[in-house]
């Protein structure tokens, strides 16, 4: 794997430091060089939270890119936030559930646009609560940064606490996470290439 930098947007509460944080510590696991910067600020309180992850099999030099491989924008405000991240070598991955105004600001000079409904299938088929698993497994289908059951026992670190309370949520996660692989999967294969 060469270097693959990933910018990670979404509104305070959507989860995006969550999913940076176990992707990292996934990629910690396998041996693989990973730099995770969260962007706070006013995120807390109803702003843009975005989480900067790099992924290497060598040394890492930067811990900063103005350019992402890969975009994904959660909400109609992250896709606006996160465009000047994007370039002719980027795949920009943002929820299909936006409104058509959103659809104007998806940047148009990205390699490839795809639209993944991960809000509608949380709200539909699994939880809500589950909607930023959904976008990990994206990210993992998207990229191979991390294997499958990499990322399955960083989640099972992270969220060991809840699924001990709770044995249902470890199915629901990980069924979330490998809805969202098989999406991403699925989407770069008809996705509109430009």
């Amino acid at each position: 794997m060469s270097l693959i930098k990933i910018a990670l947007a979404g509104e305070g509460g959507q989860g995006v430091q969550s999913i940076a944080e176990i992707l990292a510590e996934a990629a910690y696991n396998e041996n693989k060089q990973t730099i995770y910067i969260p962007n706070f600020g006013l995120e807390q309180r109803g702003g843009v939270s975005i989480a900067f992850i790099q992924f290497s099999d060598k040394r890492i030099g930067a811990p900063k890119f103005n350019k992402a491989d890969v975009v994904v924008a959660l909400s109609e405000r992250a896709v606006e936030r996160t465009a000047i991240y994007s370039d002719e070598n980027t795949l920009f991955v943002y929820d299909s559930g936006f409104k058509a105004e959103a659809a104007e600001a998806l940047p148009k000079e990205a390699k490839k646009i795809i639209g993944i409904a991960a809000i509608d299938t949380a709200n539909h088929e699994l939880h809500p609560r589950v909607f930023n698993i959904i976008i990990m497994g994206a990210v993992i289908g998207l990229t191979n940064v991390v294997s499958f059951e990499g990322a399955k026992a960083a989640l099972e670190h992270k969220l060991a606490y809840k699924f001990e309370k709770n044995p249902d949520l470890r199915e629901l996660n990980f069924k979330a996470l490998e809805i969202g692989k098989n999406m991403a999967e699925e989407s770069l294969k008809e996705g509109v290439a430009k």
